[in-house]
């Protein structure tokens, strides 16, 4: 996971080298391995190495292509470079040929549509002197992060993360605070896939292109996840050898490192699965054992998430490494001093990934594998509505019943009935209307709650910000397949994965997701809802595909539970200064969160706050200290 940056000076000056630098020096975390600048005229990129294949260890990057004067920097991992390398010419190469020398050549050959051609996790700017044209891409599923200002007629630049955009003395600092309302609501974080907490710094889209040329700037949409045609299989055991099949290739791609792997294993099908491919992928390359990472409780008997993670390390070819949330010991100041310098409050709750990429950092691994995606990618979708409407009345009551059986208490299989049953026949007209109606009503009693500030909440318009919000639903006449794309490539995804990005890449990490190989998604868009849940069992071809690789406690485990907020428990149990942190004078929290929130929180009596609100705050006046000092706050 390098980081990439770069400038055009819109205005034909030429770049002070030193600007740069500064770039690159704030990028400098995420790549530790090496710092590259190129520069000519008005015009200058630069890159800051985290080397985890064996092609990065001798490619020095920004390149320049000697014949054309084109210049590429690239944050990328690509798994068809075979396919690559005979296009381009170059099979058989006795050299070695990175991965950004393959993108370059790839924009040579095909132009702009050499997005068309690559599969991997790529974030990359091409600079060509012979149009004065930028060319910058994101990768399909938003793995690699681009943010980018733009100032017409002074200044372009782009970088893998706002505070080295920030770093420029042409840009504006400027805190947008329509984001920390959206992250005191939580919900509102998916917004939407191009806002930064900074106005005027955006994000690139996944499976977006921007071009930077005289007649200004352009961003277009390369690719659309486009549901094929229902996969036919012959029985259950067909469909899970084919999904298999997909997903072991999608595994083995990431594990292509020049150093060990590592991999998340929670008590979950979803790493579970990564880590029972892997593992036995690696054996087979005599590359074992797999070094896992797992954060668990101290009691197995009363947390079957513990219990599952023991039942997944028996599992052979495995270097467990695992993270009590009862015993931080030595880690809590690494724990502290990475949540103080958090990028964004987003990131405040994510104690427990943030504790394992530190477990792995300690270990000297750079890539780990994780299953985040896999609950968006094997999701059923609204299953019981679509029984409905075809009337399968009776199976849509065994899937609501077992969906009671899965989740256990606190699940009603007549809620689930009902809701389908809404979803299914009630007019779209009037399902729109009482959404609106009830969203409105929720928005006007925020003063009741929530912990937003009231009269922050309408100097900010949030009833705005709602409706911009509800404008990603899914569309009730959409096709089950058309309904999972949206889901897929939705800001919900997207935003979770630049979570991990973010945290990961504090302890020089670089995170992997098979679930988001192009093909395990494509593939996935293609079976029927039956082989995703059934009887209430969600992922099934997945339970199915994992038939004497993963244990069976973990396949056919009920219900989720997850401890992440022990995790944070903890650390703020053995962190005595962070109520310091809120009431501080000088803390600007005050502007943004209601008074009476603020006083329960940091009133030194009472014990810790046992919702997630103390946190919340906690995590916006850490992220307010860090930037409020150089930022203005409009």
């Amino acid at each position: 996971m390098s980081g990439v940056c770069g400038i055009v000076d819109l205005g034909g000056a030429s770049i002070v080298p030193g600007q740069l630098s500064l770039m690159t020096e704030k990028l400098k975390r995420r790549g530790p391995d090496g710092i590259h600048i190129w520069h000519k005229g008005s015009v200058a990129l630069g890159h800051s190495l985290l080397a985890t294949t064996p092609e990065s260890l001798v490619e020095t990057l920004p390149l320049c292509d000697p014949y054309t004067g084109c210049v590429v920097t690239a944050d990328v991992r690509l798994d068809n470079r075979e396919t690559l390398l005979q296009a381009l010419g170059l099979a058989g190469c006795l050299r070695v040929v990175g991965d950004g020398e393959l993108i370059l050549g790839s924009y040579l050959l095909w132009g702009d549509t050499c997005v068309d051609h690559l599969l991997g996790d790529f974030a990359f700017a091409i600079w060509d002197p012979r149009t004065a044209r930028l060319f910058c891409a994101r990768d399909h599923f938003g793995m690699r992060q681009l943010t980018f200002c733009h100032i017409a007629g002074a200044i372009f630049a782009f970088a893998t993360e706002p505070r080295a955009i920030l770093s420029l003395e042409r840009v504006p600092r400027r805190i947008d605070e329509g984001r920390i309302a959206d992250f005191l609501e939580g919900e509102l974080e998916c917004i939407d896939q191009t806002s930064t907490f900074f106005e005027g710094i955006f994000r690139l889209p996944p499976a977006h292109s921007l071009t930077l040329d005289a007649s200004g700037l352009r961003i277009k949409r390369y690719w659309a996840l486009t549901p094929g045609p229902e996969l036919k299989l012959p029985s259950d055991e067909a469909y899970a050898a084919a999904f298999l099949e997909v997903f072991t290739e999608a595994v083995r791609c990431r594990l292509r490192s020049n150093g060990p792997v590592g991999s998340m294993l929670s008590g979950g099908m979803d790493s579970g699965s990564v880590v029972a491919v892997a593992s036995r992928l690696l054996a087979e390359e005599g590359r074992g054992p797999l070094q896992t990472f797992s954060a668990l409780g101290p009691d197995q008997d009363s947390c079957v998430e513990t219990r599952a993670i023991h039942a997944a390390l028996s599992m052979p070819g495995l270097d467990p490494h695992l993270v009590n949330h009862a015993d931080l010991g030595n880690m809590v100041p690494d724990l502290v001093a990475l949540t103080e310098q958090i990028d964004e409050p987003f990131d405040g709750h994510m104690t427990l990934p943030r504790a394992v990429y530190i477990s792995a950092n300690r270990a000297e691994i750079k890539v780990m594998l994780d299953g985040v995606a896999g609950d968006t990618v094997l999701t059923h979708g609204s299953q019981i509505t679509r029984l409905l409407r075809s009337g399968r009345w009776r199976q849509a009551l065994r899937d609501a019943r077992g969906e009671a059986r899965f989740w256990g208490s606190g699940w009603s299989a007549w809620n689930a009935l009902a809701s389908g049953a809404w979803r299914a026949f009630v007019p779209n007209w009037l399902r729109r209307f009482r959404r609106k109606v009830f969203q409105s009503r929720a928005v006007r009693r925020i003063s009741d709650d929530s912990i937003i500030n009231p009269d922050f909440a309408r100097r900010i318009n949030l009833a705005a910000r709602w409706e911009r919000y509800r404008g990603h639903s899914i569309n009730e006449s959409m096709t089950h397949a058309e309904e999972r794309a949206v889901s897929i490539t939705g800001p919900k995804l997207t935003v979770g994965r630049e979570r991990y990005d973010r945290v990961a890449s504090a302890s020089k990490i670089e995170p992997r997701d098979p679930f988001l190989d192009l093909r395990v998604v494509a593939f996935c868009l293609t079976l029927p809802g039956s082989q995703l849940e059934a009887d209430g069992w969600p992922k099934l071809i997945l339970r199915r595909a994992m038939a004497g690789q993963l244990p069976d406690f973990v396949r056919w485990r009920r219900g989720k539970e997850h401890l992440g907020w022990k995790f944070t428990q903890t650390l703020l149990a053995a962190w005595p200064g962070w109520r310091r942190t809120i009431m501080h004078p000088s803390q600007p929290v005050g502007s943004f969160v209601r008074p009476e929130t603020l006083a329960a929180v940091g009133h030194r009596d009472i014990e810790l706050v046992d919702s997630e609100r103390s946190a919340d705050v906690l995590s916006l006046a850490l992220w307010l200290n860090r930037v409020s000092g150089e930022f203005a706050i409009a």
